[in-house]
């Protein structure tokens, strides 16, 4: 198979999946995030490593995040929804859309590390698995990989310090 999408994304109807995977994962991760609450007294009491980022910085790093990660299953939908690449994107939204609920909800600082791990680790797979059928969708999730790497070191640094 080509290293090169061959999906047109000009259509109007690849259009309108691109608005469903963006505001799908957007709308989704934002209720999540207003469900768990985002920490609050909880969160604020925990003992924090020196590179804990400042609180507002969460939002729109994810945000911009999710619509990298929208449009990278936007695309990898439009050539093969049944691929391997697809399975694994599917695979990493759950994980990320649980890991605040254990986290921020349930206070599973230990469950959300391995959730977070997992997510890491499918976010890699949907990389290797998505560059035979689209390379930028490969490429969007690079931002995404970084972010995770760092929050899984935090997650990490947190539980052991709490």
């Amino acid at each position: 198979m080509s290293s090169v999408s061959t999906a047109d994304h000009r259509t109007p109807r690849s259009w309108l999946l691109l608005a469903v995977f963006v505001v799908g994962v957007l709308g989704i991760g934002s209720l999540i995030g207003v469900f768990t609450g985002g920490g609050g007294e909880w969160y604020d009491n925990l003992e924090k490593p020196f590179f804990n980022p400042p609180s507002w910085v969460f939002g729109p790093v994810w945000s911009t995040l999710y619509v990298l990660i929208g449009i990278a299953g936007w695309r990898i939908f439009t050539v093969d929804p049944r691929s391997t690449a697809m399975k694994l994107w599917w695979v990493q939204m759950a994980l990320n859309f649980a890991w605040s609920p254990v986290w921020f909800g349930a206070h599973f600082l230990w469950p959300a590390f391995v959730v977070v791990v997992l997510m890491w680790l499918a976010i890699i797979g949907f990389m290797l698995m998505a560059r035979p059928l689209d390379k930028l969708a490969s490429w969007l999730f690079l931002p995404y990989l970084l972010w995770v790497s760092f929050a899984s070191a935090l997650n990490l640094s947190i539980a052991l310090l709490n």
